[in-house]
């Protein structure tokens, strides 16, 4: 509007200066340049004045031939959160609210709201826009940066759900509140380096009430152009926190393990368009992998024998999945993915107490299509084969809705 309002005054000018004074003039002028200065100052983007809000709405029919609640085997300390519902559920909303708030921060909020009912914040945020040199420094509530999928809302998902290493690692996402501060470099090729510390809230971490900070991460990304029609990046990210009395149940048995959690990651993703069209037609290529160590002591049977001693253990998973868009409006993927519990090192006075090696390979093959009317609506058929519990094959099949209301943001690459 003030740029607008300056060119009227502008257009007015030549006609005004035939009745006016040479005082007028001036300050007919002076109004100009002060009209000028503020809309250089005033913020611009989505939601300069008012914030812009956006409201996601999802919900799926899933269908099993085993108990979606059984744990992953090898992985009796990991979250185990598959989030899946027999028959038709309503999925969790998400309601998004960012603006400007002022010529040096912005600021971003997503509320998570329960198919039972009940709000949580999601992510909340303050960031820099003003810094310059590459830097952006953003506090609050967020998903971590490392990894690749970690970032991504869930309804920008290839996939009704996450990899089964996410599931287990991190809890399907791993949040943080904490700070955040990302240098992206003055150069051609694409390089980006970040470091977070937080609370530790975010699985596997312990959320705890002291000084300091509870967790830390460090990542960097590389990438570039290949020609016109593909792209790519890689990274490399680690994660470190603390665990402290995580209760974890095997058979009727509870479990207590406190430690430092300690994981590194690698991940890639290569993007072809034809001509760099990627309306019609376009494939995308990603992969990830995590390994973690964990080291501190394990007590086992809390209720009963309650005997602790020094526990060590090393796990991985990855996944591979591509997404192929045959032709406007509909896609297809496909994702392997597949665990590795490690063996164990176990104190003496466990040993014989404490699983050290299941000898068993957690995986998983899935197969999706979507169909996509417009860029704010999606319905997607998904069916997998899991078998990552040992001697339970689940053939699964997901029917899915997503759908956006409102101003949303573009997702990243």
């Amino acid at each position: 509007m003030l740029k607008y309002a300056t060119f009227c005054m502008v257009l007015l000018v030549p006609f005004y200066v035939y009745a006016a004074s040479d005082e007028d003039v001036r300050e007919l002028r002076a109004q100009i340049e002060q009209l000028q200065q503020a809309s250089h100052a005033a913020p611009v983007g989505a939601g300069t004045f008012n914030p812009a809000i956006s409201l996601i709405l999802s919900g799926t029919y899933g269908q099993f031939t085993q108990n979606p609640s059984v744990p992953i085997t090898g992985f009796a300390r990991s979250a185990n959160n598959n989030d899946y519902s027999s028959g038709f559920s309503l999925k969790e909303s998400e309601l998004g609210l960012s603006a400007n708030i002022d010529p040096q921060f912005r600021g971003e909020a997503t509320l998570a709201l329960a198919p039972e009912g009940g709000v949580s914040v999601e992510n909340a945020i303050v960031q820099t826009t003003t810094l310059g040199n590459g830097l952006n420094f953003k506090m609050g509530r967020f998903f971590s940066g490392l990894g690749y999928l970690n970032e991504q809302h869930a309804h920008a998902w290839d996939f009704v759900d996450q990899p089964l290493v996410y599931r287990t690692f991190w809890d399907n996402q791993l949040g943080e509140d904490g700070v955040q501060l990302k240098w992206l470099a003055p150069t051609d090729t694409f390089v980006e380096v970040g470091a977070e510390i937080g609370r530790g809230r975010g699985f596997p971490g312990t959320d705890r009430q002291k000084n300091g900070s509870g967790a830390g991460v460090l990542f960097a990304h590389v990438g570039d152009d290949i020609g016109v029609s593909s792209s790519w990046r890689a990274g490399f990210s680690v994660h470190q926190t603390r665990r402290e009395n995580a209760v974890s149940t095997v058979g009727t048995v509870n479990n207590s393990f406190t430690g430092d959690s300690k994981t590194a990651g690698l991940d890639f993703i290569w993007k072809y368009a034809p001509n760099g069209n990627v309306k019609e037609t376009n494939f995308k290529l990603l992969g990830e992998y995590f390994r973690r160590k964990e080291n501190g002591l394990l007590t086992y049977d809390t209720v009963s024998a309650n005997i602790t001693d020094s526990y060590t253990d090393t796990q991985s998973g990855w996944y591979v999945q591509s997404v192929y868009q045959f032709m406007s409006r509909w896609r297809t993927a496909l994702r392997y993915d597949q665990l590795d519990s490690g063996t164990a090192q176990i104190g003496a006075l466990n040993s014989a107490n404490v699983i050290s090696n299941y000898g068993f390979t957690p995986k998983r093959t899935t197969l999706m299509l979507d169909f996509n009317p417009s860029e704010f609506s999606r319905l997607r058929l998904q069916v997998a084969q899991d078998k990552s519990r040992q001697g339970l094959t689940d053939h699964q099949l997901f029917l899915q809705y997503v759908m956006s209301l409102g101003a949303h943001g573009a997702h990243q690459f």
